[in-house]
């Protein structure tokens, strides 16, 4: 992209949404470590985005599962809107190469370390939309792009270490232990390792950019081999 003006025409085909200030839309993708002056970057855009995303997608999954109860609409909901949902739309409309980062992370920007980055920077978009033109106006970006993932048998799925629980409880009433294998990268990059055991079978191992989604992917791990879950097709 060559300029702001090149940036705002992509974004306004990829949203459906033509943009009226370009300094905010500027803001939303900018990341604190490419400027030192507060207010320059997305986090506050971030924080409304989310709040924003959350409430679109609950009124969605509550027209679109009419007798689905309050459970399983929070799990639905937590899978939507989850940082790795908002990553992988980030990937598909194209935003990685538009982020404006420190040159010490710029290389990394595709890297699954970084997905926190990414998903940040699509909630910044939603709310730069929102504060443009209102629930209305954000309203269909949010259905082009998370509607269909709603429909996706796992949106339904429960939280991992939730259903590890419950499962190592049924077998013989014992419970997982988590622990930190390793803990690498710097601080504004940082990879975890962490260790689930239960007793009586195999430990697992899970790595994430933080101890939560470590944990979430040790749980996984046991799941999956333990037939819990059945892994998706490659």
């Amino acid at each position: 992209m060559a300029g702001k003006v090149d940036i705002a025409q992509f974004l306004e085909e990829k949203t459906g949404h033509k943009f009226s200030d370009p300094a905010r839309l500027e803001r939303a993708l900018t990341h604190s470590s490419a400027r030192q002056k507060a207010g320059t970057n997305y986090e506050r855009l971030e924080f409304l985005g989310d709040r924003v995303l959350g409430l679109v997608v609950a009124e969605m999954l509550f027209m679109a599962f009419p007798n689905a109860d309050e459970g399983e609409l929070s799990v639905r909901l937590n899978a939507l809107v989850n940082a790795e949902t908002c990553a992988s739309i980030a990937d598909e409309i194209g935003l990685h190469v538009l982020i404006r980062t420190g040159a010490d992370i710029k290389a990394l920007m595709t890297d699954k370390r970084l997905l926190n980055v990414r998903a940040d920077v699509v909630e910044a978009l939603i709310a730069t939309i929102y504060l443009e033109g209102g629930l209305e106006a954000v309203r269909p970006f949010i259905e082009r792009y998370w509607e269909p993932r709603s429909r996706v048998t796992s949106a339904g799925r429960r939280d991992a270490k939730t259903e590890l629980q419950e499962w190592a409880h049924q077998q013989g009433g014992v419970q997982p232990v988590y622990g930190i294998v390793s803990r690498t990268g710097p601080d504004h990059d940082p990879q975890f390792t962490v260790e689930v055991k239960v007793p009586g079978f195999v430990p697992a191992v899970g790595i994430g950019r933080s101890k939560r989604i470590a944990e979430q992917n040790a749980a996984i791990e046991i799941l999956y081999r333990e037939g819990v879950w059945t892994r998706p097709q490659a």
